[in-house]
C-alpha cells in the first residue's frame, strides 16, 4: 500500500523528521501537534486553556489538508504535563467534536516539546 504524505502551512511545520500526517489507504495518521502558532512557530499566550485551543485547531488544519475533518478522528491520544487539567481538556475538546466522540486516551507526562502544557495526536478514517 503507498503512502501520502500530508502537509499544510496552516499548521506548525514539522520540527523533526516526522510528516504532519501520513494517509494509508482511507486511514491517516496524524502526528502529535503541540500549541504552536503556525506563522510565527511559537507558543500561544495563555493557560491551558489557550494551549488546549490551539492544538485543536492545529489538528484541524491537518485533518482539512488530509480531505477530513476533526469528526473523522476514530483515535485521539492526548498528553498532559498535569492531569488537574483534565476537565478543562474535555471542555475544550467538547467544543470542536460533536457525538460520535472519538475514542481517546488522556495520558500524564513529565514533560512535552518546547515546555507546553498539552499534546495530541490521532488517527483519522475517511470515507
Amino acid at each position: 500500500m503507498s503512502k501520502t504524505i500530508i502537509h499544510t502551512e496552516h499548521a506548525p511545520a514539522a520540527i523533526g523528521a516526522y510528516s504532519q500526517a501520513v494517509r494509508a489507504g482511507n486511514t491517516v495518521y496524524l502526528s502529535g501537534q503541540i500549541p504552536l502558532d503556525p506563522t510565527t512557530m511559537q507558543c500561544v499566550e495563555g493557560g491551558f486553556a489557550e494551549q488546549a485551543h490551539q492544538v485543536f485547531k492545529n489538528l484541524q488544519a491537518v485533518c482539512e489538508a488530509a480531505g477530513g475533518s476533526l469528526n473523522d478522528i476514530v483515535k485521539l491520544n492526548a498528553f498532559l504535563t498535569d492531569l488537574s487539567n483534565f476537565a478543562i481538556f474535555n471542555e475544550v475538546m467538547a467544543q470542536y467534536f460533536t457525538q460520535p466522540y472519538p475514542a481517546r486516551a488522556a495520558i500524564g507526562v513529565a514533560s512535552l516539546p518546547r515546555g507546553v502544557m498539552v499534546e495530541a495526536d490521532g488517527v483519522m478514517v475517511l470515507n
